[in-house]
């Protein structure tokens, strides 16, 4: 069995390296029979990795962007293997000439791979800017490296284990990291949430200890579309309000330059003015998103909302009505 799997990490090696390469090479360079790899190939498609025969001829290749990476080990894989320094000169006589020169340029790639994705962690944080909340203090304080993990968790598709700050405790959360959402001044993350098993969206920077798990996840594109079926979304709505609303001429290209998850309805009527029509799952964060436009912004649809918005309109009103 440990024969076998040997030659199974040396098959998709050798195809990885040498594309097209033909099933009786594999057999000289495997030292078996064609026969046996043709029950190779049989048993790397069961583990669904993706190596397909091109036709009489033209061999064996990959079929997607799969790659198996040698030296793609962790930090404590890397230390692990760089402790071998301690004792060359001990175990030196009972190895082979050329194994110390092998030793030293295997840590020496492990070394700029690291330093490589340093550098590229840096550039990819250098081009994210967030607002710091107002406890934080601008010049003190450490930047977040929260973007970064996110960033290269949902590359690789690893989970992430951490802490969350909500209402003002600090909570263990671990999630599947889907997408980044942009908002003014921050980033939020769509992410499965295996504590509440459902898609949730968490403010970035209330995200800390961020730590990738080894447990990798496949992408539900169901459940983003799901949770993208309409602008505003809460938790636990099934049905949500048809709304319609006018913006008047002098907003019509400010509106029609905001980015929407789903595509609203939208007419440009006679007088210059555009009609919104959509369906809204969370009446709050309407009020904050149409209250950026003022007077410029009107509800017509449901009566409710109308009512809803005056009332809420009334409340400024007795703020800036106090003396």
């Amino acid at each position: 069995m440990t024969d076998r799997l040997i030659r199974l990490m040396r098959i998709i090696t050798l195809v990885q390296a040498k594309p097209g390469i033909l099933a009786r090479e594999l057999a000289e360079r495997c030292e078996t029979t064609e026969r046996t790899i043709y029950r190779d190939m049989e048993a790397l498609s069961a583990m669904h990795i993706p190596i397909a025969n091109m036709g009489h001829g033209r061999g064996y290749m990959f079929i997607s962007h799969f790659a198996m990476y040698p030296l793609n080990w962790s930090d404590e894989e890397a230390q692990a293997f760089m402790q071998l320094t301690d004792v060359m000169d001990d175990i030196r006589p009972l190895l082979k000439p050329a194994f110390e020169s092998a030793y030293e340029k295997v840590i020496a790639s492990s070394q700029k791979d690291r330093t490589e994705r340093v550098e590229w962690g840096e550039q990819i944080r250098g081009m994210f800017k967030e607002g710091a909340t107002v406890w934080q203090n601008n010049e003190g304080d450490e930047p977040s490296h929260a973007l970064l993990t996110l960033l290269q968790a949902g590359i690789s598709l690893n989970s992430i284990e951490g802490n969350y700050l909500s209402q003002g405790e600090m909570g263990m959360i671990r999630f599947d990291p889907y997408c980044l959402i942009p908002r003014e001044y921050q980033f939020d993350l769509l992410a499965y949430c295996h504590l509440s098993e459902r898609m949730r969206t968490f403010q970035v920077n209330r995200l800390h200890n961020l730590r990738i798990m080894p447990r990798t996840f496949r992408k539900n594109e169901y459940l983003i579309e799901s949770y993208f079926r309409a602008p505003w979304t809460t938790k636990g709505s099934t049905d949500g309000d048809a709304i319609k609303i006018r913006f008047s001429s002098l907003v019509v290209e400010r509106v029609m330059q905001e980015r929407f998850f789903v595509r609203p309805v939208l007419t440009i009527e006679p007088e210059g003015t555009l009609l919104f029509e959509t369906v809204i799952f969370n009446v709050e964060e309407l009020f904050v998103w149409i209250s950026k436009y003022g007077s410029q912004a009107e509800i017509l649809e449901p009566e409710h909302f109308r009512a809803l918005m005056k009332e809420h309109l009334e409340r400024w009103l007795q703020v800036y009505s106090q003396k």
